[in-house]
C-alpha cells in the first residue's frame, strides 16, 4: 500500500503596508542604517497600523490569498492551525479567530506556541493528520504582530522584528512528493535567554509589570545567536545525513530569518552556496513564525515539483527543527 504523504500546494503571504526603514529607526534610538544591516541583514521590516488589530487580521489575509490561489472553498478546510508568539488573546486560539474571519466553518483548529520554530512545529503536527487519511486540507498559518511586544526604546530588539503572516496548504499526496523527514527539539534550559515575563499565570498583568516592561519581549543576544547557530545548523546537517542527501542534491535551504550571520553559519555546515538559500530579511526582518512561509512565497515561481528543500528554524524555549520535503508543483 502506497504511503500518503502530506504535501504543500499551495503557498501564499501578507504584509502590511507600512514600512520601518532604518532611516525611520535613526529618529528613534541611537542606531544607524550601516550599523543595523551590518548586524542583522535588515534594510525594514512591516509594522502593522490600526487600533484592535492582531496576529488574527494578518493570518486571515493570508489565508483568503491562499484560497484564492488554490481555488479552495474556506469551507473545504478541514484542520488550521496557527503558529504564533503573539496571540490576539490567550483564548480563544486565534487559530479559532482566523477560521472565523475567513469562513472555515468546518474546520477544527488551534495554537502552536514554539517562538520562531512555530511554523515547522505546526507543519510536522498538521501533516500528521494528513497522513493518517483522516484530513484531506489542512491549513498551517504563521502570523506574528511583533510590534506589540517590542521595545521600541530597546536598540539591540526593536531594529530586529517586523509584523507578517505566512500560510501553506497540506493536501494528501501519494507520489514522491510532500514532506519526507523531520526533526525537532525543544530545551527549555534557554528560556532565561529569550522570553516574554509577564502576561502569563506567573506573573499577571499588573501596573508594576507594565510599569517595569516586563510584557516586552526580552532577549539577550549573545547567548542566544551562540546556540541558534551552532543547533540550527546541526539540526539542518543530520536531515541531510539522515536523509543521504549531499549539497547537490539540496534545490533550496529555507531559513529562518532572524539574523543573516545565522543564516551563513548554516548554509555553511550544509555545503550550500548562497544561490540556494532563500533570504528576505532585509525586507521584512525577523517576523517570528512567519518568516519560513513568507520565503516560500516570495520564491514560489521559483519552485519546481520534486525540489528537495530543507526548512530550518530555531527560537525561544529553546525550540529547533528541521524539516524536509519534495515540492509538489510547478509554478
Amino acid at each position: 500500500m502506497t504511503r500518503i504523504k502530506a504535501a504543500i500546494t499551495g503557498v501564499h503571504g501578507y504584509v502590511p503596508d507600512y514600512v520601518l526603514s532604518n532611516s525611520e529607526l535613526e529618529t528613534m534610538i541611537d542606531t544607524t542604517d550601516e550599523w543595523i544591516r551590518t548586524r542583522t541583514g535588515i534594510e525594514e521590516r512591516r509594522i502593522l497600523k490600526g487600533e484592535g488589530l492582531g496576529s488574527s487580521e494578518l493570518g486571515a489575509k493570508a489565508v483568503l490569498g491562499l484560497c484564492e490561489k488554490t481555488g479552495t472553498d474556506p469551507a473545504e478546510i478541514d484542520m488550521l492551525l496557527c503558529a504564533t508568539a503573539t496571540p490576539d488573546m490567550l483564548f480563544p486560539a486565534t487559530a479559532n479567530l482566523i477560521c472565523d474571519k475567513v469562513g472555515a466553518k468546518n474546520a477544527f483548529g488551534y495554537d502552536i506556541l514554539a517562538a520562531c520554530s512555530g511554523f515547522v512545529y505546526a507543519l510536522v503536527t498538521g501533516a500528521k493528520y494528513v497522513e493518517s487519511g483522516t484530513h484531506k486540507k489542512v491549513v498551517i498559518v504563521g502570523a506574528d504582530k511583533m510590534s506589540s511586544i517590542v521595545d521600541y526604546s530597546n536598540r539591540n530588539n526593536c531594529i530586529i522584528f517586523g509584523d507578517g503572516s505566512g500560510a501553506v496548504l497540506l493536501e494528501p499526496s501519494q507520489d514522491e512528493n510532500g514532506i519526507i523527514d523531520s526533526i525537532l527539539r525543544s530545551d527549555g534550559a534557554g528560556g532565561k535567554y529569550l522570553y516574554q515575563k509577564a502576561g502569563g499565570s506567573r506573573y499577571p498583568a499588573t501596573i508594576e509589570t507594565v510599569n517595569a516592561g516586563e510584557h516586552y519581549l526580552h532577549q539577550e543576544g549573545k547567548a542566544v545567536f551562540k546556540f541558534a547557530v551552532e543547533n540550527m545548523a546541526e539540526v539542518s546537517y543530520e536531515i541531510m545525513q539522515r536523509n543521504q542527501l549531499s549539497s547537490d542534491d539540496v534545490a533550496w535551504l529555507v531559513p529562518h530569518q532572524a539574523n543573516k550571520r545565522i543564516i551563513d553559519a548554516t548554509s555553511n555546515r550544509m555545503g550550500l552556496s548562497s544561490e540556494k538559500v532563500m533570504i528576505n530579511i532585509h525586507k521584512y526582518g525577523n517576523t517570528t513564525t512567519a518568516t519560513i512561509p513568507l520565503c516560500l512565497w516570495d520564491w514560489e515561481n521559483q519552485l519546481n515539483s520534486g525540489d528537495n528543500i530543507i526548512l530550518a528554524a530555531f527560537g525561544g524555549g529553546f525550540t529547533w527543527g528541521s524539516v524536509y520535503l519534495k515540492w509538489s508543483y510547478d509554478s
